[in-house]
């Protein structure tokens, strides 16, 4: 498993063996939630049994990420404005705050990648009507410490859809699998901003920008293991793309696409989005529908394999395991377990887990 897909983590002082620790983020009580902000679970990948084991208050916890190679784990707070924090991972508890949040630089930060050298964290900042999206660098210390703030850029442009698209919205920051380019995603303004990252001053620098279909609203990229394909999930059009990653250019070049959902005349939109280890199978969770989609590429092209129900209501996060997708049902406040079959398909959800107000989940180990 690697970052493009979840951002796992490489070390295991924290792992019990047999089991696979999940942790999720929810919204608190004063960002809109009653969640707690991160829990820490576990998961049995024979029989897909998760359990609770502890919980840390986290304010606006909306999306989590874990450094390439320390036990520490980063989480937005999601406000206006913005912060970014760091906790240090410990077996068999809940993480606990390794110094204390930094601002995001912005507003309602909704996604964060560590770069894989582990020496800076990216944020996206998604803005808000009148504040525009920004993609921000944090300088991280030996330890794995917030330390300065090295760089805010700030987008520009828009979109066709009323009330959605009148200013940019960033949500989402990955590095490619070369780790050259830096992509981020911009909902507002139907564009992937490609950057490059001075490794000595933290500056962003960028570099190119591919233009996606008006109104499709791309809020995440998944790279496929060999790096040639992307997929986005486009919110606002409720469809998954197939796109041609260009290495040298950091660019996107559109190949096919489908419609996230088969449930018909019901408002949808697509939430997270993973690729199978193999590269030959895609899941997204579909907010409205309220299930997850299967899709297997064939070449560059993407074919439905089916969906089933996310054991919840609005599934937004999503995140894999051994056999298994795990589930973030926002509205439900469910974390529900669903198997997944050698053919990509997943089956019903056999486990659900209330952790209220979930929203994100990112497998550890």
């Amino acid at each position: 498993m690697t970052s493009t897909r979840t951002g796992t983590s490489t070390d295991t002082s924290t792992a019990v063996p047999g089991h696979v620790e999940i942790l999720t983020g929810s919204y608190t009580p004063d960002t809109g939630g009653e969640g707690v902000g991160l829990t820490a679970l576990r998961l049995t990948p024979e029989d897909g049994v998760l359990s609770v084991v502890d919980a840390v208050a986290a304010s606006g916890a909306s999306f989590l990420a874990a450094h390439p190679t320390l036990p520490v784990v980063y989480t937005t707070h999601e406000s206006t404005p913005g912060a970014v924090g760091a906790f240090s991972l410990r077996e068999g508890a809940a993480p606990v705050p390794l110094g204390a949040p930094l601002t995001s630089g912005g507003a309602n930060p909704c996604h964060l990648t560590v770069h894989p050298g582990g020496d800076f964290l990216l944020t996206a900042n998604y803005g808000t009507d009148t504040l525009p999206g920004t993609v921000a660098v944090h300088r991280l210390d030996a330890d794995g410490r917030l330390a300065d703030l090295t760089d805010v850029v700030e987008h520009k442009g828009s979109g066709p859809v009323t009330g959605r698209q009148e200013g940019t919205h960033a949500h989402q920051v990955v590095v490619d699998p070369a780790g050259r380019y830096i992509l981020a995603t911009d909902l507002g303004a139907d564009t992937v901003f490609a950057y490059q990252l001075d490794l000595k001053t933290g500056k962003l620098n960028q570099v190119g920008a591919s233009r996606l279909r008006p109104g499709s609203g791309p809020r995440h990229l998944a790279f496929t293991p060999a790096g040639d394909l992307v997929v986005s999930a486009d919110e606002l059009s409720s469809t998954v793309t197939c796109h041609r990653y260009d290495a040298e250019t950091g660019t996107l070049h559109e190949l096919s696409r489908v419609p996230a959902t088969a449930v018909a005349d019901l408002p949808n939109q697509p939430g997270g989005i993973v690729t199978s280890a193999c590269g030959h199978y895609v899941w997204v969770t579909n907010r409205g529908a309220d299930t997850v989609a299967a899709f297997r590429l064939t070449g560059t092209t993407l074919e439905p394999l089916g969906e089933v129900p996310s054991g919840g209501n609005w599934p937004r996060g999503l995140t894999s395991a051994p056999g298994r997708l795990l589930v973030a049902n926002q509205h439900s406040g469910t974390v529900a377990v669903l198997p997944v079959g050698a053919d990509g398909t997943p089956g019903e959800a056999g486990v659900v887990v209330e952790v209220a107000s979930v929203v994100c989940a990112l497998t550890l180990s």
